[in-house]
């Protein structure tokens, strides 16, 4: 299976990049598996589309105000992106031309010490706890194809209205679409929600760059299922009831966490699980998500789910109309 096969032309204005107004009112392609068939509508639709019994799955993973600015002893101003705390002060990062030991000083007396590991990753052990600066002074960090500065408004629209856990540097964009009122009329409607954790790392976002697929080294994830979903999982499952998971990270959060007897387990650790066609399904039954980067994971696992032609013709559909791309742009329910 070649990288290649999953590229397709996204020019930059199909790029959404900032949200809309209401979130819920995006676009929502709906793909039936069964028939191959595409229908158009809006987010704010979906609680037609769902039917009682059916069992939503989130993540409540909460996006860090990761991106912050400090300078280095010659008064260079430095950028670094945090990506994940390791213990106590000390953080795995990104830093542009980082230098090991080097100290770097922030705003409000807060200080940051680079070094490099064996694997040649970064990290920056800082003075204090950062939890407060980062509220106070770190911007959101936005997708690299989001061309712009991310503004105190991302705040709020780059996190879902669920977001509790905190630990990601990326949305689990799926998600965004989602408003309290639109949750409680779906909760209403006898439609059961539970939620999971995977704390999504910027290597969601790069596309594979090696050509055979079987090379691609996925990235490592922090993953948790607690005993209430996998209690409600199972019983969906044994009941036929449909699973529905909203978003990618829910769906290798599910199918990472599966005993010998192929049920759904209370979970926590890391999972490196890289779904791509070929892959059977055990816990997801449909699938709510947004239009991918070409030749990027995401996009594989959406062709495994549903079928790489019937992916890439709802695609073609989606260019030649008006829906936008990305983490601000339009959704689809795959069921």
């Amino acid at each position: 299976m070649k990288t290649s096969d999953f590229d397709y032309p996204l020019p930059d204005e199909k790029i959404a990049y900032h949200p809309l107004k209401d979130r819920q009112n995006s676009k929502l392609m709906v793909l039936d598996r069964e028939n191959h068939s595409i229908l158009h509508k809006r987010f704010y639709e979906l609680v037609e589309l769902l039917c009682p019994g059916d069992l939503l799955i989130f993540n409540n993973t909460k996006v860090i105000p990761a991106r912050i600015y400090g300078k280095k002893k010659s008064g260079v101003e430095i950028e670094i992106l945090l990506l994940e705390r390791l213990d106590g002060n000390r953080w795995k990062c990104l830093a542009r031309k980082p230098k090991e030991g080097a100290l770097i000083e922030f705003e409000e007396g807060l200080t940051g010490t680079l070094s490099r590991t064996d694997g040649g990753e970064w990290t920056i052990d800082f003075s204090e706890d950062v939890t407060t600066y980062l509220n106070k002074c770190g911007k959101m960090p936005l997708p690299p194809y989001i061309k712009r500065e991310a503004e105190e408004g991302d705040k709020v629209t780059y996190q879902t209205v669920y977001a509790e856990r905190e630990g990601a540097a990326a949305a689990p964009t799926a998600g965004l679409h989602f408003t309290p009122g639109l949750i409680e009329e779906i909760e209403k409607r006898g439609i059961e929600t539970g939620y999971v954790t995977l704390h999504v790392g910027l290597g969601t976002f790069l596309p594979v760059k090696e050509e055979d697929v079987s090379n691609h080294v996925m990235h490592s994830e922090y993953i948790e299922v607690p005993k209430r979903t996998a209690d409600l999982v199972n019983k969906a499952k044994k009941e036929g009831r449909r699973v529905i998971a909203v978003g990618t990270t829910v769906v290798r959060t599910l199918e990472s966490s599966i005993d010998d007897e192929a049920l759904l387990k209370e979970n926590s650790g890391r999972t490196e699980l890289f779904i791509t066609p070929g892959y059977e399904f055990k816990i997801v039954d449909a699938l709510i998500t947004n239009f991918h980067l070409p030749c990027s994971t995401l996009l594989m696992l959406v062709s495994a789910f549903a079928g790489k032609e019937y992916i890439f013709q709802a695609y073609e559909e989606a260019l030649h109309g008006d829906y936008r791309f990305l983490s601000y742009g339009d959704a689809m329910l795959i069921c």
